[in-house]
């Protein structure tokens, strides 16, 4: 996994507290919202299990003994769901999906490589996409195959790719 660099909010015990002053409390959040956006970008993680962000480094800091509570990583979420970095896996938010680019975004990524490289009108698998060696030196690869789909499926809205189903695999025509 690659070496998070903390801003210095996260070794000041008030950033794990919510904070009462509607002021103070944006900036929190906007601080909160690219910090989990830039964590889950180098470590290339895309779920948060609300119920377990009591072991995850990135809610609890361990050095000055403090853990942004549960439901505060609810609110962090809820606000990264409104600007199209998040979204929930479950009907009662405990699980998400994080996107440090948005769906339309990692579509637009994955299109342009796409054009690129010669594939349009060709059909690559989630896992040539994903953890092929065409795609070692773009963001994508690795991404989440939930991350993937989602984000092809905005490529099919805009009818510039089309998913398909290749015996037990999932696959992916750009047009």
């Amino acid at each position: 996994m690659a070496e998070i660099e903390w801003p210095w909010q996260y070794s000041f015990p008030p950033f794990f507290t919510l904070q009462p002053h509607a002021d103070t409390r944006a900036k929190q959040i906007a601080a909160w919202k690219s910090l989990v956006l830039e964590y889950h970008r180098i470590t290339k993680q895309a779920v948060v299990d609300v119920r377990e962000v009591h072991t995850n480094p990135l809610f609890n800091n361990a050095s000055i003994n403090r853990r942004l509570p549960s439901e505060a990583v609810l609110v962090i979420l809820e606000e990264l769901a409104k600007s199209g970095n998040a979204s929930p896996l479950d009907k009662v938010k405990r699980r998400w999906l994080v996107y440090w680019h948005t769906l339309e975004e990692w579509g637009d990524i994955i299109y342009n490589w796409a054009q690129e490289n010669g594939f349009i009108g060709s059909v690559c698998t989630f896992f040539e996409l994903t953890q092929g060696e065409d795609t070692t030196e773009q963001e994508f690869h690795g991404l989440d195959m939930e991350v993937l789909l989602r984000s092809l499926r905005t490529l099919e809205a805009a009818r510039k790719a089309e998913i398909i189903l290749l015996d037990d695999n999932h696959g992916v025509k750009f047009f």
